[in-house]
């Protein structure tokens, strides 16, 4: 009598890391020949639990160094409390549990969702690590989602045609922790979308199909400047993580060597403790070249790898890729080629971060940043502006938006000159810049115009700063205009609606006598003046002030 393993192969799907192009981990799916075995799977928790432990099996049998995805019925993990077959696996194939995702699918209907938190908290536990999948097809709430708090969210790629969820699933998982991840790539456009929708790591045809052998090398295609622009904090560490190649922390250098002469893509290897803490770092060149040495393989071959490595060089999962640079900076000169560590909350590795994908990114980071910059202030232009503001829209955060401009700016140029008139343009420019509190941006979208986008509570500071401020131009006292928008969560939904009620605002500044600054919330009727008067009428023509004042009185 045939067993169902007879008929049942595994294909290995890359997921791939958008920022570098390279593999984070492999997919593991199951391919059955003849019946449905995932139906009976979904319906009986045994099966599907033997199911996660033959497909790690298979991953082993093709000697993949990469991270493995493993899927998992929810309703299995709730009534099995957790896999303890799959951690008995794991450790049987010599590799570590933090290498191991479970992937948790759906259906959640009817999961007892204690039974669930329950038996993710015990698999987290033991080191594995979480993934909520097929959210956005699936039926998974988002309090549960919450709940689960996983380190990987997959989204269906039918969400890449609704760019609003998309950036609210990004700053989910932001809060969440969590990588975001796309499901179903198959097209470049599909490919764009997801990077500007956020994600980080994707999977689909596009990059590789699955395939009965594991894919080292994928096809990601070049990104256009404008999907590479990133935050003046810097793109996250998480961006840039790329698997490690672990061994234990007694490892001999032979094993070591072995490793690494039969994977060449390999740069270094982590020698971790028993709870996948980073003890020491070895670097494939220099290790190379002690083995390769005069009696190098004879001295070292049986001793420990551990000897021949350094102290590894970390950064926790919430750093910035300049962080990165800093923990490299302080290094020695010749480990500036080492890999850097990426560990979580309890210091065990999550992969490694390579400096050369860090300097590319960063060096495209900076030359779209330079090319938006006014080039009399060295501000970033609207375009920096009006995109963050869509980040706060999205993130549904209270902001204030600002605009600041220099009273009869054309009289100042044709009276005093342009080149006065530059040097006060730069003036305000540096005030607005050194008045900009934690989290402020400033901009400069041209001429005498000026964008600052802050936070409520940051506003009084700034505005006394350049208000209060003696300005001049050519020996002329001139005076600014400010108008703020302040916008609530829901009160706008772009940055082109946010524009479109700052005009009238800002139109009332200009309207008043001296420096003047005018506040309005988005949504509501009427502002508040806050600085500034109302100019004095002009003088009524002989003959009509009587007429004026019985019409008033006649009001």
């Amino acid at each position: 009598m045939h067993s169902w393993t007879d008929t049942l192969r595994f294909a290995f799907q890359p997921v791939v890391n958008l920022t570098t192009g390279a593999v984070a981990g492999l997919e593991i799916l199951a391919r059955p020949e003849t019946g449905d075995i995932l139906a009976e799977a979904r319906r009986d928790p045994e099966l599907d639990g033997r199911l996660a432990v033959s497909a790690l099996r298979a991953a082993v049998r093709k000697q993949t160094l990469l991270p493995l995805f493993v899927n998992v019925f929810a309703g299995t993990l709730a009534d099995l409390g957790g896999l303890p077959a799959l951690h008995d696996g794991v450790r049987e194939a010599g590799r570590l549990p933090w290498e191991v995702t479970i992937d948790v699918c759906p259906p959640y209907t009817h999961v007892p969702q204690p039974a669930l938190l329950d038996a993710v908290a015990s698999l987290r536990g033991q080191g594995f690590r979480i993934c909520a999948d097929g959210v956005g097809d699936g039926d998974v709430p988002l309090r549960l989602l919450s709940d689960l708090s996983p380190g990987l969210v997959k989204l269906d790629a039918s969400l890449l045609a609704r760019p609003a969820v998309m950036r609210s699933m990004r700053t989910l998982c932001d809060e969440l922790g969590a990588l975001l991840a796309v499901e179903g790539v198959e097209t470049e456009g599909q490919c764009a979308a997801a990077f500007a929708g956020g994600a980080q790591l994707a999977q689909g045809d596009l990059f590789a199909p699955p395939a009965r052998l594991p894919a080292a090398h994928v096809y990601v295609p070049p990104r256009s400047p404008v999907e590479v622009a990133a935050p003046r904090t810097g793109p996250s560490v998480r961006e840039f993580v790329r698997p490690a190649a672990l061994l234990p922390a007694t490892a001999s250098a032979g094993r070591v060597r072995a490793l690494l002469t039969g994977s060449p893509d390999v740069s270094g290897v982590l020698l971790v403790d028993p709870t996948g803490v980073p003890v020491r770092s070895v670097h494939r060149s220099r290790f190379l070249l002690s083995m390769s040495g005069r009696y190098g393989h004879a001295l070292y071959a049986d001793r420990p790898a551990a000897k021949l490595g350094d102290p590894p060089r970390t950064v926790g999962v919430d750093a910035t890729a300049w962080e990165v640079l800093e923990v490299v900076a302080v290094g020695g000169r010749g480990r500036t080629s080492d890999d850097v560590t990426v560990v979580d909350e309890c210091g065990r590795c999550v992969g490694v971060v390579r400096l050369a994908d860090l300097v590319r990114a960063l060096a495209e980071t900076r030359v779209e940043e330079a090319a938006g910059l006014n080039p009399l202030t060295r501000l970033p232009g609207s375009d920096a502006i009006t995109a963050e503001v869509d980040r706060r829209v999205a993130a549904g955060r209270t902001f204030a938006l600002s605009w600041l401009d220099v009273d009869h700016f054309k009289q100042v140029n044709d009276g005093a000159g342009f080149a006065c008139g530059d040097d006060l343009i730069r003036a305000v420019g540096r005030a607005l810049q050194q008045a900009a509190t934690d989290g402020a941006r400033v901009g400069h979208i041209g001429g005498d115009d000026f964008l600052v986008l802050a936070d409520p509570d940051g506003l009084g500071p700034l505005a006394a700063s350049v208000l209060d401020a003696s300005w001049s131009a050519g020996g002329r006292p001139v005076t600014l205009s400010l108008a703020t928008l302040v916008c609530t969560p829901g009160s706008v939904s772009d940055h082109r609606q946010a524009a479109a009620c700052l005009a009238p605002l800002k139109k009332a500044a200009k309207a008043l006598h001296g420096a003047s600054w005018v506040v309005g919330r988005a949504g509501m009727p009427g502002h508040e003046t806050r600085r500034g008067s109302q100019p004095a009428p002009t003088p009524a023509p002989a003959g009509c002030g009587v007429a004026v004042e019985r019409d008033a009185q006649g009001v």
